[in-house]
């Protein structure tokens, strides 16, 4: 049975009902919308996972969207998420929430974030189901574009270089309006680790993961900073175990941080959730900040000009999208392990046949 999650579906009109409790200033005059109206903001997530909910969770507690759009190919999970915000209304600030298994309700986003995605199978084949992403991309991307033409795409789905790829492809949209969310989140646990460390905090530290998001990501240790001052040096004086062989355990920690959360609680969820509303803040606010996203990376550090392979470097995000990437200064080290990142993801796009 189908319950009422509003008065208006028990039968109340709520074409007047607020005029039984406020009345117009003295003027009598019936306000009129301004030149200076604020617009208002609209973002998308698709698909109600864990991932998704935790997204929509944090975007919805951090007050950037006025609107907040859920879809799920679940109607009920759906339907029961989005009351279960709803009923959050009074302790938020104010968000309409709604939701629908159809991407129309999408239209006129500002910001579309696709979490959905195909879970693997024991003994599938990554081709396989890379191809199932793509079927399943194929019933979701279209749509949202058609509804939202002017939206930013941000793809949070794994494999997030790939997909964002696909994501690409499929919606036609400029480069610069397709985001994956990357190594985000891997730059953000590489520099909790490095925090802890040094018993600072994790604000403080500037450290980047680029490439792939996966076994491949790149450390670029030369990168980091304490306080605006290089680090790298200053830890190898002060420890002589920091080799290549302990770098490497800690690419390989910072790796399988997901991996152990997912051993431990079965998903990975809140630091997600926080790491693209920390990119849609950027995106939806303009604020220029520099974050290591999925980009086409055609053309830097040597990754080959006719290769479209989208892995992650430190780019500038605002209103537009991708409004530069920062031109790293990599050891010739670094560099090699991104273009071999760069080409095993160049084979994988390349079949997929799109």
């Amino acid at each position: 049975m189908h319950k009422a999650s509003s008065l208006s579906e028990l039968g109340f009109n709520a074409g007047t009902a607020s005029s039984g409790f406020f009345r117009p200033v003295a003027d009598d005059t019936p306000p009129t919308p301004t030149a200076a109206h604020r617009r208002l903001t609209k973002v998308s997530v698709i698909g109600a996972g864990n991932v998704g909910m935790a997204i929509a969770q944090t975007i919805l507690t951090q007050n950037l969207a006025d609107e907040i759009a859920l879809v799920d190919a679940l109607p009920d999970k759906l339907r029961g998420e989005a009351l279960d915000l709803q009923h959050a209304a009074a302790f938020l600030p104010r968000v309409r929430i709604v939701s629908d298994t159809d991407a129309a309700v999408t239209r006129n986003s500002d910001l579309v974030v696709i979490t959905a995605g195909a879970r693997q199978i024991p003994g599938e084949t990554r081709l396989n189901l890379l191809q199932r992403n793509v079927a399943l991309y194929r019933k979701i991307v279209p749509p949202v574009a058609e509804h939202s033409p002017e939206a930013l795409l941000l793809v949070v789905s794994n494999p997030v270089d790939v997909l964002t790829y696909v994501a690409w492809k499929l919606s036609g949209f400029p480069a610069s309006r397709v985001i994956g969310s990357g190594t985000n989140l891997d730059s953000s646990r590489f520099r909790f680790l490095i925090a802890e460390h040094l018993d600072v905090n994790a604000q403080d530290v500037q450290a980047y993961m680029v490439g792939e998001h996966g076994d491949s990501s790149v450390a670029i240790w030369s990168s980091i900073s304490v306080g605006g001052m290089p680090a790298f040096k200053s830890l190898r004086d002060s420890h002589l175990n920091f080799d290549e062989e302990a770098l490497e355990g800690i690419r390989r920690a910072v790796v399988g941080g997901a991996y152990e959360v997912i051993g431990l609680k079965g998903y990975t969820s809140w630091a997600i959730g926080y790491s693209v509303a920390s990119l849609a803040a950027s995106l939806l606010r303009d604020q220029r900040r520099v974050h290591p996203v999925s980009v086409l990376a055609s053309g830097f550090h040597g990754i080959s000009d006719g290769h479209d392979v989208f892995l992650s470097l430190p780019a500038r995000l605002g209103r537009a999208g991708i409004l530069g990437v920062a031109e790293m200064d990599l050891t010739e080290a670094e560099a090699a392990q991104l273009r071999r990142s760069a080409k095993t993801l160049w084979e994988n796009c390349q079949l997929l046949g799109l």
